[in-house]
């Protein structure tokens, strides 16, 4: 687990990398993609995305790249000022990061985070993806919320606690290896109450 400021923008960093991908794969391909391939009459998705100029997002057609480094800044701000700071508070009051096993206290984390990003960033996404070709309706725009929130949540729920989140604590423990070791070492020589205290 990060230890400060910098790992800890470092973890949402790798974190939010690996989950944008794995949305817009989702959206596109999953979701979507068997109605831009009709609509196009293409046999790929990419291809129907290319037929149709872009991604339609914020009322015009932007390339790929565009939509995941849009939805990258803002899934980075939103986990920085709310997603971690958060979670950690809220699976504090079900776990005791000290006593419990750290396993149930990351996996309170991991239920937390999804709990707070995804109606978040749903929300984003049925305000970027509305259909402003037409009248801006509230309740077209809580409607599409409310549907990207269904599709978005097990998906969110079951890819971050099985497959990103163990991806992610893999990824930062290679790269913060001989800090972690380092405080390892450091924690074995301390007495009981101090290792308590550091934890």
């Amino acid at each position: 687990m990060p230890r400060n400021q910098f790992q800890r923008m470092v973890f949402a960093f790798i974190t939010v990398v690996i989950t944008v991908h794995a949305f817009v794969f989702f959206s596109l391909y999953v979701v979507n993609g068997s109605t831009l391939m009709e609509v196009k009459g293409t046999t790929s998705v990419l291809e129907a995305i290319s037929k149709s100029g872009g991604v339609y997002m914020c009322g015009t057609y932007l390339p790929l790249w565009a939509c995941i480094l849009i939805e990258f800044c803002l899934a980075y701000l939103l986990e920085n000022i709310m997603g971690s700071p958060l979670s950690f508070k809220l699976a504090s009051r079900v776990f005791n990061p000290v006593k419990d096993h750290p396993m149930l206290f990351e996996t309170a984390i991991i239920c937390a985070t999804v709990a707070l990003m995804c109606p978040a960033m749903s929300f984003i996404a049925a305000f970027l993806y509305y259909p402003y070709y037409g009248e801006f309706d509230i309740l077209t725009l809580l409607a599409n919320w409310l549907k990207l929130m269904c599709y978005n949540f097990p998906f969110a729920f079951f890819t971050q606690l099985f497959f990103i989140q163990p991806c992610v604590r893999t990824i930062f423990r290679f790269l913060f290896r001989k800090d972690i070791a380092r405080r390892n070492s450091q924690e074995n020589t301390l007495p009981k109450k101090e290792q308590e205290a550091l934890a």
